[in-house]
């Protein structure tokens, strides 16, 4: 993308925000957290630019992509509980030896939910393409309404700040933004495998600990 249209962009996307205000931000997560392929960058950096500028509040820009997010969220997975279950059912038992997948691997991935479906869902939220369809699996295993909330919450915060952040601080090297944001992922993804070798140290120990009892 040339560098004259990337500011042309990214002052289109900051006049739409700034003219839609924070519904614009609490609406473009909804629809970020739906199987829609938006990308939170375009509305998220953005804003972190504007508040920079002083034209928003950070703590409600935080707040509207938390409560946007949690939103978008809470479709899919309604939308997996009630209705997609069914259909995924039938769909295996007429076409499920086509497709390599069986109600025994169904079962597997509910038992797995049910099991780990919290840090699932927050690790989820930190990883670009998986935080549009965590959601989906978690209704289908039908994981707590609650909990899914809270850890779709969790993981959020920490995403919608992390790219805030980055329109806060470069928010005038828009073109350098565009090609480092990759690698900008990188702190990202560590945190989460570091989250992920905590999670299976302590669940190791729990089960030692059992054991031992």
């Amino acid at each position: 993308m040339s560098f004259d249209l990337l500011i042309d962009l990214f002052d289109y996307l900051i006049l739409i925000i700034s003219e839609m205000g924070y519904l614009g931000i609490f609406l473009g997560m909804m629809i970020e957290s739906t199987i829609f392929p938006l990308p939170s960058e375009i509305i998220l950096i953005p804003a972190g630019a504007l508040i920079a500028q002083g034209k928003m509040n950070f703590f409600l820009v935080f707040f509207s992509v938390i409560g946007g997010t949690i939103a978008g969220a809470l479709i899919n997975f309604l939308f997996s509980m009630y209705l997609g279950r069914g259909l995924v059912n039938i769909l295996i038992k007429k076409y499920g030896k086509f497709l390599f997948i069986t109600e025994k691997r169904l079962h597997k991935t509910d038992n797995f939910f049910h099991k780990h479906g919290e840090i699932t869902t927050f690790i989820g939220r930190l990883i670009p393409v998986a935080r549009h369809i965590i959601s989906i699996p978690a209704g289908f295993s039908r994981m707590n309404i609650f909990k899914f909330i809270l850890y779709t919450a969790l993981g959020a915060g920490i995403w919608g700040a992390f790219l805030l952040y980055i329109g806060y601080l470069f928010w005038d090297k828009i073109e350098w933004i565009n090609g480092q944001l990759n690698s900008m992922y990188i702190p990202l993804i560590i945190f989460a495998v570091i989250v992920c070798i905590i999670y299976i140290l302590i669940k190791k120990n729990s089960k030692n600990s059992s054991k031992k009892n």
